[in-house]
């Protein structure tokens, strides 16, 4: 018998790995296809015998067995377990083959969704579980909420043709949120800046300029190869004195998706808020925001816009002054006549940094060499919360970038898996997020199944004569996808739905920018920032700056960010069909948290992964709302020591390990005994004393 006779798909079999994890080395191409395929048989087999059961409706026969499978009578979920591993891999690490089938899967995993969700008999056994329920936890209350309010936003309540219109509408959305991500992907990864004159180099440091001969060589080029990878964008933005290089790169950066190709997104964001906006429309709400928000701490649009309105109000005063002194050095430098343009901004920042606090980033690389940074992002979590990393090579990884450890907590018990992926490659998406593999439960008989989280980032890669040195803002962006990851690992729940990162989406970012905190602080930097070559210790001159500059540019960064949101909530409250040139109406919607002239042909909109395929569609405004509450989540740390374990252990008690079992307002005001307010933020930031 040949060997193909004999495989059986690994999806399909007890894993038989280190914690029951991944067996990525055993995974082929073929196996997903046929395990989704399966895992919709059985889902549909398991619905049959809740529908079917002659029992009257309860808890434990009805939304267990419906909204958390996983202790229910299964032995695991295949279909959770094959869809989970194939749609990170194809963030992390995708090619065409896996392009191709996830287009030709997609609408067959939606209308198996929608199949679900608009069962008309099973709708039924839970609103009869919903309207007479007894006795739950309060953790079991939440399951059953948010099952039955998950079927009404499904369309459970529509009647039979608003059901098939909903499935029509979720099936297409489905489909264009996929290929919106395929075109970005494709559209960063198709240009380059080759540089084959060193003099064209002028500027860039020694790291950018290796990086770069690196790409050249991957490629076989001579010379030099800039992407639109951030590690290799940003320090040409920053340091090339060429302006017409420094021009081009920030055009291709900022006009992706708009070109005349087949990777054009100007159509597909246009149909997506028109999607959306039906979909909410169809289920009883005015707009997709109005829609979205019923189930955000913020509440409502009103809220929403409250937020961004008072930032607006409390920062561009400051923005302005920001752009301003920029502006006043670009014309000493370049004469009165200049004029600065978006690829100059980060060109005159840095001059202004370098000149008024006297530090750089390329200061700060030697000190922040990636092992030491990785130990000291582990030593943080370990002197606040007692939880140890071990490297194990024995876990199977998707690629041999990626490290795969095992988490032991306090008291040496299993924690989770934590995989690890830092560097760009071809087939991985641009950005930094934070993933699982496998969420955390306790099943029947109260084995507590611990999760395998992943952190995949973008970060600067190792040369051949140097290894990665990171920036101050790459280990701030490993702290907070770090933070996210803590959210996971230190999960404690009863059911997979509930645990983690399974939040109220304007909560979800507490945990991730609160640890950002950490990283200019001199108590933290002293445990890992060593100079890679002389082992000296990163100076207390060099700290000193750190923290003088931190609020450099700070006004500038948040009407960016509040700019961004307002375009957000701009496409999704519109109650008529949007049929706007989509250029144009992303500059009239951000036009309020503007303080630089925009360009008339770049466009944010079709890159904008976020709100367009990445579930943060009327919740940009989350990042905002959250560093609320991280900073006034962080004051209470500064006040009692920024490794206090008796403040760590609350935060983690009632915070990280709750995941979404109860509302996140009561979570919060449990940790800090008390609403947050704006004061926090507004001091760190040194826009009010």
């Amino acid at each position: 018998m040949n060997e193909q006779a004999e495989r059986t798909n690994p999806f399909f079999l007890p894993y038989d790995t280190p914690h029951e994890v991944a067996p990525f080395d055993r995974i082929r191409l073929e196996d997903y296809e046929e395990a989704m395929l399966e895992g919709i048989r059985r889902d549909d087999e398991q619905i049959e015998q809740v529908i079917n059961n002659p029992e009257k409706p309860t808890f434990d026969n009805t939304i267990i067995n419906v909204d958390d499978e996983k202790d229910g009578d299964h032995y695991y979920d295949l279909l959770g377990r094959v869809t989970t591993v194939f749609f990170n891999l194809l963030s992390a690490e995708t090619n065409d083959e896996m392009d191709a089938l996830a287009q030709k899967m997609s609408p067959i995993l939606t209308k198996h969704a929608n199949d679900i969700r608009l069962n008309e008999k099973l709708f039924q056994r839970i609103s009869y579980v919903y309207r007479h329920h007894r006795k739950l936890t309060p953790e079991e209350k939440m399951l059953l909420d948010n099952c039955y309010e998950g079927f009404v936003r499904s369309g459970a309540l529509l009647d039979a043709a608003g059901k098939e219109r909903l499935r029509q509408l979720t099936e297409e959305a489905s489909i264009l949120g996929l290929q919106f991500s395929q075109n970005l992907l494709k559209e960063n990864k198709a240009f380059t800046l080759h540089i084959t004159d060193e003099a064209q180099l002028d500027g860039l440091p020694e790291t950018a300029r290796e990086a770069a001969a690196l790409a050249a060589r991957e490629q076989e080029k001579e010379g030099w190869v800039f992407t639109l990878d951030f590690p290799s964008y940003s320090p040409f933005m920053t340091y090339s004195t060429q302006r017409e290089l420094r021009r081009q790169l920030y055009m291709a950066k900022n006009t992706e998706c708009i070109h005349d190709n087949t990777e054009n997104n100007l159509e597909i964001c246009k149909r997506l808020i028109n999607l959306r906006r039906e979909v909410a429309q169809l289920l009883g709400h005015k707009s997709y925001a109005d829609y979205v928000l019923k189930r955000r701490m913020a509440g409502s649009v009103r809220h929403v816009y409250k937020l961004l309105n008072d930032l607006v109000k409390a920062y561009k005063p400051t923005a302005l002054k920001e752009v301003k002194e920029i502006e006043q050095l670009a014309r000493q430098m370049e004469g009165p006549d200049f004029e600065l343009q978006p690829w100059d901004f980060g060109f005159y920042a840095h001059k202004l940094k370098l000149k008024r606090y006297n530090i750089d980033a390329e200061m700060l690389r030697p000190y922040f060499e990636l092992s030491k940074v990785i130990d000291g992002v582990f030593g943080l979590a370990h002197r606040l919360y007692g939880i140890t990393f071990k490297e194990n090579p024995d876990i199977p990884v998707y690629h041999p970038d990626v490290k795969a450890y095992e988490v032991f907590d306090q008291d040496g018990s299993f924690l989770a898996v934590f995989y690890a992926d830092f560097h760009p490659r071809k087939g991985k998406q641009g950005g930094a997020w934070m993933t699982e593999y496998q969420g955390q439960w306790i099943d029947r008989e109260g084995v507590n199944h611990r999760p395998h989280v992943s952190v995949v980032m973008n970060l600067t890669k190792p040369t051949d004569e140097k290894p990665a040195l990171l920036t101050l803002g790459e280990v701030e962006t490993f702290l907070h996808e770090f933070g996210h990851s803590l959210h996971g690992m230190f999960a404690n729940t009863r059911f997979e739905s509930l645990s983690g990162t399974s939040v109220w989406w304007d909560f979800v970012e507490l945990p991730s920018q609160f640890m950002e905190n950490f990283a200019i602080e001199k108590e933290f930097l002293r445990t890992f920032a060593f100079h890679y070559q002389t082992g000296e210790p990163l100076p207390d001159v060099l700290i000193r700056r750190i923290v003088r500059s931190r609020n450099f540019n700070v006004a500038y960064a948040c009407m960016r960010q509040v700019s961004f949101g307002l375009l957000d909530m701009a496409y999704y409250t519109k109650k008529d069909e949007f049929t706007d040139d989509i250029i144009a109406f992303e500059k009239k919607a951000w036009q309020k948290a503007m303080v630089m002239p925009q360009l008339p042909d770049t466009c944010m909109t079709v890159q904008f992964s976020h709100i367009m395929s990445g579930g943060y569609a009327a919740g940009y405004y989350s990042y905002k709302w959250a560093e609320v509450l991280d900073a006034d989540a962080f004051s209470v740390f500064k006040r009692r020591g920024i490794f206090d374990q008796a403040t760590a252990r609350s935060f983690r008690e009632n915070i990280l390990s709750k995941g979404g079992t109860e509302n996140p307002m009561t979570l919060y005001k449990r940790f800090r005994g008390g609403e947050p307010t704006i004061k926090a933020l507004l001091k760190r930031n040194g826009i009010k004393r």
